[in-house]
């Protein structure tokens, strides 16, 4: 293994770089953040090593990075999302050292992981916060040259938070997962339509009149309701949290527990960022031929090492889907190894969405490679302008326009003085 790269198989770079370009006619705000990077470099200089979903859109955050100045280097952040023409294209045809392979196993993940440690960063970039945590646990002696980082995603958000309430974090990390410009529309309408596509792409099953269960309605599980709802399903949410269960009730779903929840539904996806939200107990009572798929970030909030136990037999009757049947002859379909269904049975969320995540993602970097050094060891959110920036931006590229406050309205809205 070459020490700049492990990937599968450089004759697809050319498929990659087609497929990475055309993301990027969908990439306006981030084609803008390229262009200006270009022209003033303010990452010049920095290392980074990145932690992500290797995708076409990934690719184009890259090679933003890169025109802006820095040294990179990639890992993949699931082994089962890397879309190895992508990884192919970063290395022959934009010069981007990238260690991913699709269905690598977890020694070759985390060998992965270690050779974009080795890259000595000062800056890191994580989808899930297993790059921040192996530096942390293994690496410590890098810690003293990061600056800081960024997460992308809500499961490596609340890892990071534990670590910092534990003041285990050693440097500040951005929370780009929690930008208005990122959550309100990466994890509602990115997820919501990419999760609906991996399954049907795994599957080719109907969902109109189908019972179809969301476990968890955050800003992902709302959007998978709100998509699967458009598809004329039945929709069920399982929550803990009870402001979310009687928000998801006044949105017009049922809301029970997942053990009832689980005996009726056709289709159960989990979306917590929990362990065992699909456990022994649900599997035991699960609806014959019920095909269950993950949403979150790490594949172990289905508990297939139980579902394992209690079946019989295992066949796979279509890419992407295992078919478990139990001792009474109920089937139970597994989608994707239980990893993320959306990278793993389909390409992600589309790039319009990811535009804008990525552009939070490319000015936060730029942020903590100028101010970093003044930050405290803990969680923090993009900076308001950040976010503001990016809104501006994406409205322009839409070509939409809206009001603006009159001094008149700004004046009344800063004054307590005046009222009825």
């Amino acid at each position: 293994m070459n020490n700049n790269y492990d990937i599968k198989d450089f004759a697809l770079a050319d498929q990659g770089r087609e497929r990475i370009e055309w993301a990027l006619t969908e990439m306006p705000v981030l084609r803008a953040i390229h262009d200006r990077f270009a022209k003033q470099r303010p990452l010049a200089g920095a290392r980074i090593s990145a932690c992500l979903h290797i995708t076409t859109e990934t690719a184009n955050l890259a090679r933003t990075l890169k025109a802006g100045g820095a040294e990179l280097v990639l890992c993949a952040s699931n082994p089962l999302s890397t879309q190895d023409d992508v990884a192919a294209a970063l290395v022959q045809h934009y010069q981007i050292p990238t260690f991913a392979i699709r269905g690598e196993d977890d020694g070759t993940y985390y060998r992965h992981i270690a050779k974009a440690l080795d890259h000595r960063p000062q800056l890191t970039m994580d989808d899930g916060a297993d790059l921040v945590s192996e530096l942390h646990k293994n690496r410590s002696d890098l810690l003293a040259e990061v600056i800081g980082g960024t997460e992308e995603t809500t499961t490596g958000v609340i890892r990071l938070r534990a670590m910092a309430a534990d003041g285990a974090l050693k440097f500040p990390v951005i929370a780009v997962n929690d930008a208005m410009t990122k959550h309100l529309f990466d994890n509602r309408y990115g997820t919501g339509q990419s999760t609906l596509d991996g399954i049907i792409r795994a599957t080719n099953i109907l969902l109109a009149g189908k019972t179809f269960t969301v476990a968890g309605y955050g800003w992902c599980g709302r959007g998978i309701a709100m998509r699967a709802k458009g598809h004329g399903a039945q929709v069920i949410i399982t929550e803990v949290e009870p402001l979310r269960a009687l928000e998801a009730a006044m949105d017009g779903f049922r809301v029970m527990p997942m053990l009832e929840a689980a005996a009726i539904s056709d289709f159960i996806v989990t979306a917590t960022g929990d362990k065992h939200v699909l456990d022994k107990a649900h599997f035991e009572v699960i609806k014959d031929g019920c095909v269950i798929a993950n949403s979150g970030h790490f594949n172990v909030e289905i508990n297939i090492p139980a579902l394992e136990k209690l079946a019989v037999t295992k066949h796979r009757p279509r890419t992407g889907v295992e078919a478990y049947q139990l001792k009474d002859g109920r089937i139970v379909r597994l989608l994707a190894e239980g990893r993320l269904v959306n990278l793993a049975a389909a390409e992600g969320h589309p790039a319009t969405v990811m535009d804008m995540s990525f552009a939070n993602q490319a000015l936060s970097i730029a942020y903590l490679w100028e101010q970093g050094r003044n930050l405290e060891h803990a969680v923090h959110p993009v900076p308001v302008d950040i976010d503001q920036q990016v809104a501006v931006m994406k409205l322009a590229a839409m070509r939409l326009s809206i009001d603006s406050l009159s001094p008149e309205q700004q004046a009344y809205l800063s004054s307590w003085k005046e009222g009825t």
